[in-house]
């Protein structure tokens, strides 16, 4: 379970740290931040996947997505009585984001190369990379080192042992080096990352993915952008809890019944509704309704992830399946540690009911993303490994 996670230097975000809990209900006006926080931990899991660079070009490149404000914001600026302006830089230019959990935590430090006449210099260098046990990286509890190109990995004798691999500038250690006996700690924590599941605002257009029949193929994790779900449906119902799949139904659509049937072009949602001589394929359904049903479907996959991030999950949902998309997100959280980024007042109230639920309420001050009612210790109880 990650217990907190760690942002300096993105976009919004100066300096934040955020505790999450079972169930993380992320909100806050329009602008406080909170797809910037939902990026965030995407950027992390790309860090294991191998294109970490890759994600950052996709969102403007590396100088795009620093800080825009000053490196610290003295009282004066906060209240107003000086305006917001430059103020002399002390530390390196960085972009620095890490989780703590249980076994193990991890963190990234990115800045700017060494310039060069490549014309590659606008991608960022990995200055620091660790991997460690515990609350927060010390000498003591660090597993895994990167400095630069150089890693070294804690032997189980506790000591140190320097690993003869020259790693790439920017591309995670996880991409580089896999070792079961000298660090087997890099092996879990990739596999403990390519394991998050990340479901934005899903396509419910005409031509959407979702629409589509999908391949007939045993399938216990959807697609991001839907094209499975038909495969995705039928696998909960002969391998998952079909069960929790009627309920679902039941609670959103009641006296309706939901199926999936074979044909020529692969499989195919059918929902009948009552009062209807015949069902509804996915490309009759409404935006809303095919919604509902990738929702339904990534919640309850019977390979339920450690993380499982949703993004403004009531998009073009009708006011009426916000209390049956709640409950089902409490009960996927039985099973997944799960956060949800919303600003629906309706979803976020129905959700802050439930005992393991977490509120964080993000806000803007000085143009820099807070946390509403933080407190010192919650905010800078954490400690960067330096460069």
């Amino acid at each position: 379970m990650i217990h907190r996670i760690a942002i300096t230097g993105y976009r919004s975000i100066r300096s934040l740290t955020v505790r999450l809990g079972e169930l993380t209900v992320v909100t806050g006006p329009n602008g406080s931040g909170k797809t910037n926080l939902y990026r965030s931990l995407r950027l992390i899991a790309s860090a294991a996947n191998g294109n970490l660079n890759q994600s950052l070009a996709e969102e403007g490149g590396f100088e795009s997505v620093l800080w825009a404000g000053p490196e610290s914001i003295p009282n004066e600026m906060k209240r107003g009585d000086v305006p917001v302006q430059g103020t002399l830089r002390r530390k390196p230019i960085a972009l620095k984001l890490a989780f703590s959990a249980d076994p193990m935590s991890y963190c990234i430090d990115l800045g700017r190369p060494v310039p060069s006449n490549s014309m590659f210099d606008g991608d960022p260098e990995i200055k620091r990379e660790c991997i460690w046990t515990g609350p927060t990286p010390d000498a003591r509890s660090l597993c895994v080192d990167r400095k630069g190109a150089n890693l070294r990995c804690r032997s189980g004798k506790g000591k140190w042992q320097d690993i003869d691999l020259h790693l790439s500038r920017g591309t995670s250690l996880m991409t580089e080096y896999a070792d079961p006996f000298a660090a087997p700690e890099i092996i879990v924590m990739k596999e403990q990352l390519r394991g998050w599941r990340f479901y934005d605002t899903f396509r419910c257009d005409s031509h959407a993915p979702a629409r589509l029949p999908s391949p007939q193929t045993f399938t216990p994790v959807m697609a991001n952008d839907g094209s499975n779900l038909a495969a995705a449906l039928q696998t909960i119902r002969e391998i998952g809890d079909s069960h929790i799949v009627e309920q679902a139904i039941e609670e959103a659509f009641p006296g309706s019944q939901l199926y999936v049937q074979s044909g020529e072009n692969g499989m195919q949602v059918v929902l009948t509704q009552p009062g209807m001589l015949r069902g509804l394929t996915a490309r009759e359904l409404s935006d809303g309704t095919l919604r509902y049903l990738l929702l339904l479907a990534a919640l309850f996959s019977p390979r339920p992830p450690e993380l499982l991030v949703l993004n403004e999950p009531e998009t073009s949902l009708h006011p009426e399946l916000i209390e049956p998309l709640a409950n089902m997100i409490c009960r996927a959280a039985e099973r997944s540690q799960v956060i949800v980024v919303s600003h629906n007042q309706q979803l976020v109230a129905r959700l802050e009911r439930d005992d393991i639920c977490v509120p964080v309420r993000l806000n803007k001050e000085t143009g820099e993303t807070i946390v509403e009612g933080s407190d010192l210790l919650s905010q800078h109880g954490w400690k960067w490994p330096a460069r």
